[in-house]
């Protein structure tokens, strides 16, 4: 790619279109070429054949479309499958297909490393260095849809998860862009309930998110008390659990079907209490929901142990009484830190924050 050159990947109907009226060509070749990229999987230009050899002969010198380098693939023995990507400044980011009987989902980054510090989540060590671009989010499906098709899983991904590496509300229009691709039945034609972005609580946007592309919403709430939710995703300092427990009302208000994933990590002696489950029912008995309860995945450097599944099963089962739909999300992964918030990559971090803790930790021994 040169400086010169567009990445026609992650531009969706309505920028490819003006991508090409700004050429002198007609809008509708926006929807041939999606067709050849996202349904056929072709990368080269000179291979769509609808095309004038002219046409195609101009996208050569003005676009491209770049994936980025696979560095590592991997397959855990329960069958889920993790891809790191190396993008084009040298940054990489994870990717991880979790196969089901069902279903087959995708969890997609959004930013390389995370520019919030939920302090039991791996990513956030990692600390930040920039946001993804539409082009780049959407290479993780076509990556993955690519190698599992080769591997004889045609159209094996069914469900999009935005849970990866970032806080999608802080790379807002990328991601919307990237996820209109995933809707547009030209590309992949997922519905919106089977793509799911999850935020940590970035209030404003959830509003924004409902008029743009309202996609499921999973939150990742971790606590229903504010003091420790602002020790756990410490974004809580700024959209407190009243504001953020608006939004996601709001959210669902207008769609009957509509519901909330409220996910959960059980954390051992610090969110997992009985009296902590009757607080977490008070807090959103009037919102349709569901809750994932996740059995916290060990990460090197953070301090936390995850609840016995005994304390987990007596925490659903309050939830379950209570009438909330509870589930227990089954670890997937592990074996190759695929799992929740293991996600880790390797990030040029801006921020030092890697470099801190790395020092803290030091200190402390």
């Amino acid at each position: 790619m040169t400086a010169a050159q567009t990445n026609l990947l992650g531009l969706n109907r309505h920028d490819l279109e003006s991508f090409f009226t700004a050429m002198g060509e007609k809008s509708f070749r926006a929807g041939q070429v999606m067709q050849w990229i996202y349904q056929r999987r072709e990368l080269s230009f000179d291979n769509m054949t609808d095309l004038s050899k002219l046409l195609r002969s101009k996208l050569e010198q003005t676009a491209c479309l770049e994936l980025p380098e696979i560095v590592r693939d991997q397959l855990s023995t329960d069958g889920t499958r993790k891809w790191l990507l190396r993008l084009a400044d040298g940054n990489c980011i994870e990717t991880v297909f979790i196969p089901e009987v069902d279903r087959g989902t995708l969890c997609v980054s959004s930013q390389v490393g995370c520019l919030l510090t939920c302090t039991f989540c791996a990513t956030a060590r990692q600390g930040f260095n920039r946001n993804l671009t539409s082009a780049e989010i959407i290479s993780q499906l076509m990556v993955a849809d690519s190698l599992l098709n080769q591997a004889g899983q045609e159209r094996a991904v069914s469900n999009i998860v935005m849970m990866g590496m970032g806080e999608p509300l802080l790379n807002y229009d990328s991601v919307i862009s990237a996820m209109k691709l995933m809707l547009d039945d030209l590309s992949y034609g997922l519905s919106k309930r089977r793509v799911t972005l999850s935020t940590a609580g970035v209030v404003p946007a959830i509003y924004k998110l409902k008029q743009d592309c309202p996609v499921s919403l999973a939150v990742s709430l971790h606590a229903p008390m504010d003091d420790l939710r602002n020790e756990l995703v410490p974004i809580n300092k700024k959209y407190p659990l009243k504001q953020l427990i608006e939004a996601c009302h709001d959210y669902v208000a207008t769609e009957s079907r509509r519901r909330i994933t409220f996910e959960y990590v059980m954390l051992d002696g610090v969110n997992d209490s009985d009296q902590t489950a009757k607080k977490l029912i008070n807090l959103i008995r009037e919102i349709p929901s569901k809750v994932n309860l996740i059995p916290f995945n060990s990460v090197h450097g953070i301090h936390y142990s995850s609840s016995p599944i005994k304390q987990i099963n007596r925490f659903r089962d309050i939830l379950l009484d209570a009438g909330i739909f509870t589930i227990t999300r089954k670890t997937r992964g592990d074996d190759i830190d695929a799992a929740c918030g293991q996600l880790a990559g390797k990030v040029q971090d801006k921020t030092k924050r890697s470099q801190r803790l790395a020092v803290q930790a030091t200190a402390s021994h």
